[in-house]
């Protein structure tokens, strides 16, 4: 394995742990789920400009074409996170993590449909594994229960998610990560704006050292480190290893929410990681 591909490795596996945080965050601040996203993504929006200013970074469209595909995926991005967050509400950060970590199977699956990319079969595999592992920690299937509809929002996340990364990729060659993080907060920041005049915001005075981290090492950091190693990866290669952030969030619950697991978190948490292992070494293989 090469130096190069260990350090692509190493900033993929921190993003994965800087965005693991939302977990417990997205469960711990007290606002509506909109207002809490609002926040986030006005926060990072403003942190990564300074940014992009520090450094020099272009922050201008190459081409007015790309605006119609940057701005749908923004919008994917700002109902994935939004939808996240009832999940994590509804149920308890193990869940709400897990069932949106089915997103590796949807993505292998329609990644070659939207890039030029080709099919692995053994991505299937992968994607069983990950279901399996999410499987073991499902509670019993009932649909009035609050944890079964957290799953399924944590689903529909799933499927957002998916879409927002296979449109995204398209941009990664030709511009910094940075810039392309700034422009979907701004997105969402813009969309979403309406409602801090609907909702109660009030909230905001207790927990914005929260909500700073949150947009600060969840969003601006996180997020940006993994748009970031799309350069290097496959959208299905990062989203299977991006897989062991349940892991992280689980933990991180444990220690700060108090949410002890069970013996099938490790079971299933298990086979997550195995299968991030696996995927890991195979990719790093090619590079």
């Amino acid at each position: 394995m090469s130096k190069h591909a260990i350090n692509n490795l190493l900033q993929l596996n921190l993003a994965t742990l800087f965005i693991s945080t939302s977990g417990v965050l997205g469960k711990y601040i007290a606002m509506p789920t909109e207002i809490v996203i609002w926040w986030r993504a006005f926060l990072a929006v403003l942190i990564l400009f300074l940014y992009c200013k520090y450094k020099n970074i272009k922050i201008g469209l190459h081409t007015k074409k790309d605006a119609p595909t940057m701005i749908l995926s923004a919008l994917f991005l700002g109902a994935h996170w939004i939808t996240y967050f009832y999940a994590l509400k509804l149920s308890n950060v193990a869940l709400g993590m897990l069932s949106l970590f089915t997103f590796p199977i949807i993505t292998a699956l329609l990644e070659p449909l939207f890039v030029k990319v080709k099919f692995h079969p053994i991505h299937i595999l992968f994607g069983i594994m990950i279901l399996l592992g999410v499987y073991l920690l499902v509670p019993e299937f009932n649909l009035e229960s609050a944890h079964v509809k957290g799953i399924l929002f944590g689903l529909l996340s799933a499927l957002c998610y998916s879409f927002r990364v296979l449109i995204l990729k398209r941009h990664v060659d030709h511009y910094h990560g940075t810039t392309l993080m700034l422009y979907q907060l701004a997105v969402i920041a813009i969309v979403l704006f309406p409602l801090v005049f609907i909702l109660d915001t009030s909230a905001i005075t207790t927990q914005y050292p929260y909500v700073l981290l949150l947009a600060l090492l969840t969003t601006a950091i996180g997020h940006t480190l993994f748009v970031q190693s799309l350069k290097y990866f496959s959208v299905s290669t990062a989203s299977i290893i991006a897989s062991v952030q349940p892991i992280y969030g689980i933990i991180l619950a444990f220690m700060f929410l108090g949410e002890k697991p069970t013996a099938n978190v490790y079971l299933g948490g298990a086979l997550i990681v195995a299968t991030v292992v696996i995927e890991s070494l195979r990719s790093t293989k090619k590079t």
